[in-house]
């Protein structure tokens, strides 16, 4: 298999979406599939991206960073052309929050534990830091997501809280981990 060193990632335009969004759906059929820990807040066997997500990747990626509803996102992408994993930022709901960015990422199964996702924390962290006045990136991660939370804090990011039985996903409950990182000073 190929290093995750041969993967370019770029940004996203409209144009990728339609293939962003058929790799997040074959990527959720592993959200709690096989002992693979639920990555994200929906039942086991969702076969597709919730309508509302598809609607905000839609307009947020042509909105103005710092405007209600922003978001970026940068795919990687290997050699043949396939989508190996994702990135992406977004703006705080709160509209005296526009200083944080939200992340979300996720990195196909072919690809895990090769150093994707490290490198695609560090794209939007370099973006953010370079491009924007965020100060701070922020995430919630399901807190027995293990192999996450452990490269999240690998990368700096900090828990800041944890709250037991946040969620009630498929009868189970579910304790969801606030984590961030600060980009800047003030």
């Amino acid at each position: 298999m190929d290093s995750a060193q041969t993967l370019t990632i770029r940004p996203a335009g409209t144009a990728d979406l339609a293939p962003f969004f058929a790799y997040l759906d074959d990527h959720l059929r592993d959200n709690g599939a096989d002992g693979t820990p639920l990555f994200q807040p929906v039942a086991p066997g969702q076969p597709r991206l919730p309508a509302g997500l598809r609607i905000a990747f839609i307009k947020g990626i042509d909105i103005a960073v710092g405007q209600p509803g922003w978001r970026r996102l940068w795919l990687a992408i290997a050699p043949g052309g396939d989508i190996a994993g994702h990135v992406d930022l977004r703006g705080r709901p709160e509209p005296a929050a526009t200083h944080r960015a939200m992340l979300g990422m996720g990195v196909h199964r072919v690809w895990r534990r090769r150093g994707l996702g490290r490198r695609l924390l560090a794209t939007a962290a370099g973006w953010a830091r370079d491009d924007t006045d965020i100060g701070w990136i922020d995430l919630e991660v399901l807190s027995d997501n293990l192999p996450a939370c452990e490269l999240y804090v690998r990368a700096g990011f900090t828990t800041v809280a944890r709250v037991a039985d946040m969620l009630r996903i498929a009868d189970a409950s579910h304790d969801l981990s606030y984590m961030t990182f600060r980009l800047r000073q003030g």
